[in-house]
């Protein structure tokens, strides 16, 4: 093939992207989620793809794939075509710590486009009813008189609920026995039933059981109380100094996605987070909306950048590996 072809070629494949990009989208979007149906993350990407689907003009569905603490889902959207047709909705665990804990196959940074950091989720901890602990204190120090590691639930090693199981384990002294599940649903359910202690839990997944009387909540890791739930302490006020974490969340695209197209995805997602009625649903959950100025590709991934300096050293130095 000569230049003068080889050019030509070039030209007409990079006019026929333009093209799509400008036609864009002509058919449903699909986000997948990491973890079980019924989780937080479910819940939050079924609040926004319903309001997405408005100004993009085309059906945007949520499809759960789970497994291997949200790896395999980010794969999948990661070997999707750049089109703009898959977006990847995770967070702290799926795309952060997981580069510290398994073998993937793909980069988290390099591989993937941001497109808007979403709001973040302050973990809790809570226990099981039969658990006699009526504060954070009482709760530690009948967790260190166990004759055994008492059981903590997570969404799968390296999950936002395994790192701030180990944080937690780190910042009180104590020692726990995790217990891995599909996502924190299902955990949530045999907490509720009582077959595992505790769980440092996102406050969107546990708050309703918590107002409902199933569970038992001691603090929430923020820096300061939570609107929808005031008489709930922070970690600080309960006397566990530096136990602060938030699990924040993102969209991504494949890498090589038109940043045209990026740029659709982001305003879609922006005007969600800006509907009154979404971001009630939202912080009805527990969560905190992201400052309207950090509604931004650029935001998400600096963002990304410093959890992954932050944190992977934790989690290393915790051991915390699969292979």
């Amino acid at each position: 093939m000569t230049k003068a072809v080889w050019a030509a070629l070039i030209a007409v494949l990079a006019v026929a992207g333009v093209a799509h990009a400008d036609d864009y989208p002509s058919r449903p979007i699909t986000i997948i989620v990491p973890f079980a149906a019924g989780g937080p993350s479910d819940a939050m990407a079924r609040v926004l793809a319903e309001r997405m689907r408005v100004p993009l003009g085309q059906p945007v569905v949520v499809e759960n794939v789970t497994g291997a603490g949200g790896s395999i889902g980010v794969a999948r959207a990661v070997q999707s075509p750049p089109d703009g047709y898959t977006i990847s909705f995770g967070h702290l665990g799926t795309h952060v710590a997981n580069g510290a804990v398994y073998k993937l196959k793909y980069d988290l940074v390099t591989d993937l486009e941001p497109v808007v950091l979403l709001p973040s989720n302050p973990m809790i901890v809570v226990s099981k009813n039969a658990v006699p602990a009526t504060s954070l204190k009482e709760l530690i120090e009948w967790l260190k008189s166990r004759p055994s590691p008492p059981t903590a639930g997570t969404a799968g090693a390296g999950s936002g609920s395994h790192i701030a199981g180990v944080y937690f384990e780190n910042v009180s002294g104590i020692r726990l026995q995790y217990v891995p599940y599909r996502g924190t649903a299902p955990a949530l359910n045999d907490l509720i039933a009582g077959q595992i202690d505790i769980i440092v839990d996102q406050t969107s997944n546990s708050i309703s059981q918590v107002r409902a009387g199933t569970i038992r909540a001691y603090a929430v890791t923020d820096d300061k109380r939570l609107a929808s739930a005031p008489e709930i302490p922070t970690a600080d006020e309960a006397g566990l100094k530096g136990f602060n974490m938030t699990l924040w969340s993102g969209m991504w695209v494949p890498k090589g996605t038109p940043k045209e197209i990026v740029a659709k995805l982001n305003a879609a997602a922006v005007e969600a987070l800006n509907d009154p009625a979404v971001r009630k649903q939202l912080e009805s959950q527990g969560l905190e909306m992201t400052p309207k100025d950090q509604l931004t590709p650029e935001a998400l991934g600096s963002r990304q950048k410093s959890e992954i300096a932050k944190w992977w050293p934790i989690i290393k130095a915790a051991n915390i590996k699969v292979d």
